[in-house]
């Protein structure tokens, strides 16, 4: 099983990025998606959450409003758009696959909201 995130890098405060996870190896249309988040000094903390199918969401606090999960079972994909950044959402990016008592993570992908 692979997650590649791509999307990730350096932005000005209010700027936007756009993050993607690309799965292969599972059959994706199964796996609940997840996008994490995890600052230097800080645990790794659930950013957004999209079910297998349906298309039902849900968002921390600190990026409601701001954020969308979105995915493709067609492309193997899930997307982060992510809007109005912010210096605090600086952190490494990972996607995360769950079905059942299965998790899978990728490898990561660095944004940086600075000016």
């Amino acid at each position: 099983v692979q997650l590649v995130e791509s999307g990730g890098g350096l932005v000005q405060p209010g700027g936007s990025l756009r993050l993607s996870c690309a799965a292969a190896g599972l059959t994706f249309s199964n796996y609940d998606m997840s996008w994490y988040r995890q600052a230097p000094g800080k645990e790794r903390e659930l950013v957004a959450f999209i079910i297998n199918v349906g298309g039902s969401t849900n968002y921390a606090g600190s990026v409601k409003g701001r954020f969308t999960i979105s995915r493709d079972n067609a492309k193997n994909t899930v997307y982060l758009q992510m809007n109005d950044l912010k210096p605090e959402d600086t952190a490494v990016y990972f996607c995360s696959a769950y079905y059942s008592t299965i998790r899978y993570w990728g490898q990561g992908t660095q944004v940086t909201v600075s000016s």
